[in-house]
């Protein structure tokens, strides 16, 4: 164990330049810039490339679903967690530079949606293995400060790489032969970019933190029969710690939320707001300001408040600000005799929107890291990271329903609601892990 009492200590900063690096492949490759490209006339109509993306980015989450528990628990079993975070996270740099080869053309789309969609299996894959280092790294005090400070790196580092790749591939400053659209040379080596960047700042992680010890019962067993240790695992944890199975649950619910109000912001700011491209950039890159600061401003309460509290603090808030959203709509308002424009109205509760979203997914992590057995964070953060995704259909398909029932694109922040809501009423009989024991899970 590193874990120390101070927040910008060695391990915690090399700790969470991991979380700044691989903001470039979330930011900019999966968000942004690269699947936008993928999605363009170029590759073969709207329709038929986010279709393929959409299918592809599924079956990757089937895979994850499937894959994650099990990866977990064996790098923990087999003391090799910093092993596999490397070579996950290579995975994943190896895979974002091979975009480069994919060309605009109908002929590249298969290429192009395999890569990403792989990359995103191995993505999280190394998600879990980040995540069950936050126990490493931090103590009991410092654990959901530490957690906030990870999300707030991840937050800024894809602002600052975005800013990059606007002002040196997409409008650049300088005039240079990589700028060049042709071909789609930019874009493509934006994906080297991304692979460069998340490279470098995965390394201090991996000098630094050290390896887990080796648990050999559990290490020497087949990949299949440790399906059949993670169910017994998973039936101990429900005897002795059932608390622990039931935030998995609600947090899969209010996750799913979370990951919608980034999901569908620039949408609405777009078309219920009539935002600008280029004025969704700009409320994007404010809109990650603020979620950074909403984190670490969530961890110091985490630990002084406990997780539970702050989580339920966040999403009271966002249920607040999106029924605002919803109320005020795009109408024009005199306020004490001043104008309220639907403008200022998506500024205002949309960035009170993400103001919250940090703190909530910061504790979240904290949460579960509190309630994780000793030896067995992998394995708990890989079913964290399945129940996630096994839900993960519940915002967008309630989004677009409310849009169908209600036929305006604004009432799909309803279904984001309604999702958030779900989650705080499962959450609120969960009890706080100081009074919940931390599970003793059997060897194999």
């Amino acid at each position: 164990m590193v874990g120390s009492g101070r927040i910008f200590s060695r391990p915690v900063l090399a700790w969470a330049s991991w979380d700044w690096g691989s903001a470039a492949f979330n930011a900019v490759m999966t968000t942004f810039v690269f699947t936008v490209y993928l999605t363009s006339e170029a590759f073969g109509g709207e329709a038929r490339t986010s279709q393929a993306l959409a299918w592809g980015l599924a079956a990757a989450g089937l895979l994850i679903a499937l894959l994650a528990p099990v990866t977990g628990q064996r790098s923990d079993s087999g003391g090799r967690r910093k092993r596999w975070l490397g070579i996950n996270t290579l995975l994943v740099v190896v895979l974002t530079g091979l975009c480069f080869f994919v060309f605009p053309s109908t002929d590249m789309l298969v290429l192009g949606v395999a890569l990403i969609a792989a990359a995103n299996i191995f993505f999280e894959f190394a998600g879990v293995n980040y995540n069950a280092m936050l126990t490493q790294i931090s103590t009991p005090s410092t654990i959901g400060r530490v957690s906030g400070f990870g999300w707030a790196m991840g937050y800024v580092g894809g602002i600052v790489a975005l800013v990059v790749v606007l002002v040196v591939f997409i409008s650049p400053i300088v005039d240079w032969p990589g700028a060049s659209s042709d071909n789609g040379l930019n874009i493509r080596l934006v994906a080297v970019f991304s692979a460069l960047w998340f490279a470098a700042f995965a390394l201090p992680v991996l000098f630094t933190i050290p390896e887990l010890p080796r648990r050999t019962s559990a290490a020497q067993l087949g990949f299949f029969a440790s399906y059949g240790l993670l169910l017994r695992r998973v039936r101990q944890m429900y005897r002795q710690s059932p608390h622990t199975i039931y935030f998995l649950l609600a947090s899969a619910i209010f996750r799913d939320g979370l990951a919608a109000v980034f999901t569908f912001g620039g949408v609405l700011a777009a078309g219920a707001f009539g935002f600008s491209a280029s004025l969704v950039i700009v409320f994007a890159i404010a809109a990650n300001v603020i979620a950074a600061t909403g984190a670490v401003i969530g961890g110091f309460l985490d630990d002084r408040l406990g997780p539970k509290r702050v989580i339920i603090g966040a999403l009271i808030g966002l249920l607040v600000a999106g029924s605002a959203i919803l109320l005020l709509g795009t109408g024009t308002y005199s306020v004490f005799g001043v104008q309220w424009s639907s403008d200022t109205t998506f500024w205002v509760f949309g960035l009170l929107l993400t103001l919250f979203v940090g703190p909530a997914q910061a504790s979240s992590r904290a949460f579960l890291a509190r309630l994780a057995p000793v030896g067995g964070e992998g394995e708990l953060f890989g079913l964290y990271a399945t129940t996630g995704r096994a839900v993960s259909f519940l915002a967008p398909t309630l989004f677009a329903v409310s849009i169908g029932i209600f036929g305006s694109q604004l009432y799909g922040v309803i279904g984001i609601l309604v999702v958030l809501f779900a989650g705080l009423l499962l959450l609120l009989p969960v009890k706080p892990p100081a009074q919940v024991a931390r599970a003793v899970l059997p060897e194999a």
